[in-house]
């Protein structure tokens, strides 16, 4: 039997047997059993969405004292600015005024869009919802102002005094507006009207957002899960996995100084992500920064021989 003759290179490149698919599932089977194993210690909170009525069931008290902050413009979304209003300029980036540059392009008056016209939507059939409602209309912004404002004052210092209507009377219309939102938001009618009151399937939960995000009971939540801004929590999507392993790097600034004690940390993290995202772009035109590499030498734990 002849043997067959070797090829005319092979002494120029040397071979050797390499079994492809082997390696492959081997990599597979590692990186798997990693992917499940640091999941199971380092997973994060998945929790399903809060609705409103659901806030309303467990914290009503801040419910109400939400709806009558929207009522006299001292919630967060009412002060925000850009995108939402002009109440203010936003976050800068030293002279910058990047947030007031954007422009407002989800137009938001929390008073009517969050609780005034909600509440017109069902007022139909209650007589005394309409009553109060039209009083309400019928006033000058001061007057709203001084009503909502001090009927917030009042509930600062006894949260529950919406249930004694009759301490509350010198607080116009406002009383009445609040209690009966609270009862639209047990009901669970609140999250439509907010949401999609102008399309049929809607999936644009902006406002309810803000909403719920303008009251205290959202954050409570939060911290509970160590997500609150000055911790070290993190939550992704819900539903969504395996998640944005990247965002680590965003709140992680947010996190020392001079970012954690700044009003403009939102512009100044961005600023910075900024800087570093080039410099990771551009290394390989860096000289001395696109030299680490070779002088640290991890390449020699990615590759056996080089």
């Amino acid at each position: 039997m002849s043997r067959r003759a070797p090829t005319p290179d092979t002494h120029l490149f040397p071979t050797r047997p390499y079994d492809l698919v082997k390696e492959f599932v081997i990599a597979i089977v590692v990186i798997g059993a990693l992917t499940f194993a640091l999941a199971a210690i380092f997973s994060s909170p998945d929790k399903k969405a809060i609705s409103l009525a659901q806030w309303a069931q467990r914290a009503p008290d801040d419910v109400v004292a939400t709806a009558v902050g929207e009522l006299a413009g001292t919630t967060t979304s009412a002060s925000y600015g850009p995108p939402y209003n002009n109440a203010s300029t936003g976050q800068k980036l030293g002279p910058l005024s990047l947030q007031k540059w954007a422009g407002v392009r989800i137009p938001l008056d929390s008073a009517n869009d969050l609780v005034i016209t909600p509440l017109r939507d069902v007022a139909t059939n209650d007589p005394a919802l309409k009553a109060a409602l039209l009083r309400w209309n019928s006033a000058s912004p001061d007057q709203q102002s001084t009503w909502a404002q001090g009927y917030a004052d009042a509930l600062a210092k006894q949260p529950a005094a919406y249930r004694a209507p009759q301490l509350t009377s010198r607080f116009g219309p406002v009383p009445i507006l609040a209690t009966k939102y609270l009862a639209l938001a047990r009901s669970g009618a609140l999250q439509s009207l907010v949401d999609g009151r102008s399309v049929f399937y809607a999936n644009d939960q902006t406002k309810s957002l803000l909403l719920i995000s303008d009251g205290a009971y959202l954050e409570s939540v939060a911290r509970a899960d160590h997500l609150g801004g000055d911790q070290w929590g993190m939550m992704n999507e819900t539903g969504n996995y395996p998640g944005q392993p990247w965002m680590w790097l965003y709140t992680f600034w947010y996190q020392i100084k001079p970012f954690s004690t700044s009003e403009n940390a939102d512009a100044l993290v961005w600023g910075l992500m900024v800087v570093l995202t080039a410099l990771f772009v551009f290394v390989p035109f860096i000289p001395g920064l696109r030299s680490v590499p070779r002088w640290i030498k991890l390449y020699k734990l990615v590759w056996r021989e080089h």
